[in-house]
C-alpha cells in the first residue's frame, strides 16, 4: 500500500451537542477519535473561541499530548514543533501549537513552515485556531474540528469548507452554549431544597434538558419565576475552583466554571417549558429549558447550508 496516495472521501459535516463540563467533553473527544480520525491524517484544525472547551477536547483526543498553555515567550519559542529537527530519534510523532498564542511571539509563516516540515515526514500536528494559520499555510486540515453550542466534524474537501467558514458558525454560536450552562446552574439553583429523584443531563439546541427517573415534585411556573427573577437581578457569575461557581455570593458545584455567560442579565429569551415529557425509551421524566428566543429569527442565517464555500 502507497500509504502517501491514501484519500478518503468527503464527509462533509457531523454534529454533537458541545458538553458541558470538562469530563465529558473529553469524553466527547475520545469519541471522536474513535469515529473520525483516520491515521493518515497529518494536521488536525481545532477552532473555537476562548473557553469553549478546546484543550479538553484535545486532550480527550489526544491523551498525554504535549502542549504549550502557558502565554510565555520561552516556552513558546522552545516549543517541540519548533524544534522538531534538534530532537531526532526522539522526536514526538504528534505535535500541538496554540497559534494565537504562538504568533505573539513567532510570525506565522514560521509556525506554518514548521507544520509542513514535520507533515512532511509523516507526524501529526494539532493546530489550534487553525483557522489564524490557514492563510500562511495554504494548506486546509485533514480533519477540521469547530466548538460553539455544538461540535462540528468536518473533512473538508478541495471547496471546502473553509476554516473561516467553520469559524463564523462557531464563534456565533457559542454564546447560545454559554446562556444555556448558566440557565441550567440556575435551575439547579433553585432546585437545590427540592427533594429530587436522580437525573442525568443532555443536550438540546439552545437549551438543556434534565432527566429525572421518576416524576419530579416541583412546580415549573414557580421555578421558571424564580429563574427569571435571579435573571433580573443580573447577578455576577464567576468561576470558583476547578469545579465550582458563584452565582452571586452563593457557590454551588460546577464540572465546566469558564463555560458561563458574565452576570445572569446576560440569559436572554430564557423559558422553561412548563410540562414534564416522558421519554419512553429510557423511562424518563425531562424537564427542558432554553434560551435566545428573541433570536429565533437570525437561525437561517447560521444554518450549515447557507455555509459559502
Amino acid at each position: 500500500m502507497i500509504y502517501n496516495n491514501v484519500r478518503h472521501e468527503c464527509n462533509l459535516y457531523n454534529f454533537f451537542f458541545a458538553p458541558r463540563g470538562n469530563l465529558r467533553m473529553m469524553e466527547l473527544g475520545m469519541k471522536i477519535t474513535q469515529m473520525y480520525l483516520n491515521p493518515f491524517d497529518k494536521i488536525i484544525g481545532i477552532i473555537g473561541a476562548k473557553d469553549s472547551g478546546k484543550s479538553m477536547l484535545i486532550r480527550g483526543m489526544f491523551p498525554g499530548i504535549q502542549t504549550v498553555e502557558e502565554d510565555d515567550e520561552f516556552e513558546v519559542l522552545n516549543m517541540p514543533l519548533l524544534n522538531a529537527e534538534d530532537v531526532g530519534f526522539y522526536t514526538p510523532k504528534t505535535f500541538h501549537v496554540d497559534v494565537r498564542m504562538a504568533k505573539k511571539y513567532v510570525p506565522l509563516e514560521e509556525i506554518a513552515r514548521a507544520v509542513l516540515d514535520v507533515t512532511a515526514q509523516n507526524k501529526r500536528v494539532i493546530v489550534e485556531h487553525f483557522e489564524i494559520l490557514y492563510p500562511a499555510l495554504k494548506r486546509n486540515a485533514d480533519l477540521l474540528i469547530g466548538l460553539g453550542e455544538e461540535v462540528l466534524v468536518t473533512r473538508p474537501s478541495l471547496f471546502g469548507p473553509l476554516p473561516d467558514n467553520i469559524a463564523d458558525i462557531v464563534f456565533k454560536s457559542l454564546i447560545y452554549r454559554k446562556m444555556a450552562h448558566s440557565a441550567e446552574d440556575l435551575f439547579g439553583y433553585c432546585v437545590k431544597d427540592i427533594k429530587r429523584p436522580s437525573y442525568t443531563r443532555s443536550g438540546l439546541k439552545h437549551g438543556f434538558m434534565i432527566n429525572y427517573r421518576e416524576k419530579p415534585n416541583f412546580d415549573l411556573y414557580e421555578i421558571e419565576e424564580k429563574i427569571q427573577d435571579i435573571i433580573r437581578q443580573d447577578l455576577p457569575i464567576v468561576p470558583s475552583g476547578e469545579e465550582s461557581i458563584k452565582i452571586g455570593d452563593y457557590e454551588m458545584h460546577c464540572t465546566g466554571p469558564l463555560m458561563h455567560v458574565e452576570s445572569t442579565g446576560k440569559i436572554q429569551g430564557f423559558s422553561l417549558v412548563k410540562e414534564f415529557y416522558y421519554e419512553p425509551r429510557f423511562n424518563e421524566y425531562v424537564v427542558a429549558g432554553v434560551v435566545g428566543q428573541k433570536d429565533k429569527q437570525k437561525e437561517k442565517d447560521e444554518e450549515i447550508n447557507v455555509i459559502e464555500v
